[in-house]
């Protein structure tokens, strides 16, 4: 019997409520969606990573966010089981070299109403994979210092607070190291 296989990057996730959740790529058609569901992502510390100054999306960032460059970012989204397009996107994360190095900063974005059900960890776990394949040795990412819950996830993933990075305020530094042993 055929197995229905997903293209890569591509997975189905069911949350605990039994909402089914798509992970994939994020594509082009994503920008309307992205552009409509950006406010209801938070925090607002970490959608300034996403979006510059301020962090609003306006229609031509979110256009732009929904091309990443592949050999350099990517980006997967959490969205509703529809074409891109026409799928509420529910949560975001985005693995991005640091240009010259072989480092990579991380974030996650999700709604609040998947929060806390698992799709966080799952979109972090495909970030370090991706972060793995593309020999980075060091993977970072920025976290509100109030965001307990994802300072924690963090935390149970191996990533250790770096204490000695420049930050901007209200953010802590974690670190996931890499490197081959």
């Amino acid at each position: 019997m055929p197995r229905n296989r997903l293209p890569p990057w591509h997975e189905e996730f069911v949350l605990p409520n039994r909402r089914a959740i798509l992970i994939r790529p994020i594509r082009p058609e994503d920008a309307a969606p992205l552009h409509a569901a950006f406010g209801l992502l938070g925090p607002e510390e970490i959608r300034v990573r996403f979006a510059g100054t301020g962090g609003e999306l306006d229609l031509d960032a979110a256009g732009q966010l929904a091309r990443p460059d592949p050999r350099q970012e990517l980006l997967l989204v959490g969205a509703e089981p529809f074409p891109p397009g026409e799928a509420m996107i529910a949560g975001l994360g985005r693995a991005r070299r640091v240009p010259g190095t072989r480092e990579a900063e991380c974030a996650i974005l999700l709604a609040r109403y998947v929060a806390g059900l698992g799709l966080g960890r799952h979109l972090l776990q495909k970030l370090v994979k991706w972060a793995r394949g593309r020999s980075v040795d060091r993977l970072f990412g920025d976290i509100p210092e109030t965001n307990l819950p994802m300072r924690e996830l963090a935390d149970s993933m191996g990533f250790r607070l770096d204490p000695e990075a420049e930050v901007p305020a209200g953010l802590v530094r974690v670190v996931l190291d890499l490197g081959q042993d």
